[in-house]
């Protein structure tokens, strides 16, 4: 089988009906998508993340996502009880009194999210896309983010850096990084992780929280560890890795032609022979652990979310296992 089948692109027709092929097959979104449909869908994702939001993901994030250091606030005269490395001496010798410098914590943080935008995400078994999946999830990170004050952007890549966001404030900010997400089409079709941080590298100087959201299928780990490991040093990076169930198991559903959303490429498969199934089972085991244990090696937290279920078990999951490693 063809490492395009193994990719889990979106199904193609089916070959014993030749009727096209249900939403199961992950047909790419029709980009004449009518303004309601896009405002509703929006309206759906926030009115879900803004719950999860105000249940306290918010606070979760707050206390995990740290600012970036200490800024300096005024200087004032000495209590008892001060730490003596804070004392400005040359004020202290100006006035003839002691006087201690006073920091507070430089709590605004911009968080960038590198999301995939490839064929393959216009892909869904249970009825909802796994673009769906990677918009809800980066929509309650970036309410999170924006909730507590922090600057919110976006590259959008597939195979090329399609378009970038640069960091604002505000929920209507916010808005358009999930509007794009849900309904920007892309030029490109298949995946270039290492372009896209080759990207965040260049332009982005200054720390940052980046949250890289992809399913990391076809792009082998060997392309982008390198530049992934300079990003990492750099910048928090997290990644959030959104999958489908029909991704790992294959069901028993007779013989098919499937086609690899990001090639093109197409393969006749008997479902219902055991090997074939065992076959793609095992591959798509490799595969993620091959993308897992790379992502391990740099030092990048993985959140794995599915099509289909609430991002909120795991992102919380996630701030939990932060928050137990910062104790």
């Amino acid at each position: 089988m063809s490492p395009g089948f193994f990719g889990f692109g979106g199904f193609g027709r089916d070959s014993r009906s030749g009727r096209a092929a249900t939403p199961t097959s992950g047909r790419r979104r029709s980009p004449d998508i009518s303004t309601e449909e896009l405002l509703r869908r929006i309206r759906r994702i926030e009115i879900s993340t803004r719950k999860l939001v105000t249940e306290g993901l918010a606070g979760a994030y707050l206390s995990t996502f740290k600012g970036q250091g200490m800024e300096f606030s005024e200087v004032r005269e000495y209590d008892p009880g001060d730490d003596i490395r804070s004392v400005d001496w040359n004020v202290t010798s100006r006035t003839g009194s002691l006087h201690v410098k006073k920091f507070v914590e430089e709590r605004e943080l911009t968080v960038l999210f590198l999301l995939d935008v490839s064929r393959s995400f216009a892909f869904g078994s249970g009825g909802r896309f796994k673009r769906d999946a990677a918009a809800e999830a980066s929509a309650a990170l970036a309410f999170s983010a924006i909730r507590s004050g922090d600057r919110v952007g976006a590259i959008l890549f597939t195979d090329r850096p399609e378009i970038r966001l640069p960091a604002r404030k505000g929920r209507r900010h916010g808005l358009r990084v999930l509007r794009d997400l849900l309904y920007f089409e892309p030029e490109g079709r298949g995946t270039d992780i290492a372009a896209a941080a080759a990207l965040l590298n260049r332009a982005v100087r200054r720390r940052a929280t980046v949250f890289l959201v992809s399913d990391f299928v076809g792009d082998p780990p060997e392309r982008w560890k390198r530049p992934l490991r300079v990003a990492a040093r750099r910048h928090d990076l997290v990644a959030i890795r959104v999958s489908d169930p029909r991704e790992r198991e294959m069901p028993d559903v007779g013989l098919l032609t499937l086609e690899d959303a990001e090639t093109g490429a197409l393969i006749r498969v008997d479902t219902s022979d055991r090997r074939v199934r065992t076959a793609f089972r095992r591959r798509s085991r490799q595969v993620r652990e091959e993308a897992a244990r790379a992502l391990r090696d740099i030092g990048v937290d993985i959140v794995e979310v599915a099509a289909g279920e609430s991002p909120e078990a795991p992102l919380r999951r996630f701030f939990h296992r932060r928050a137990r490693r910062r104790r």
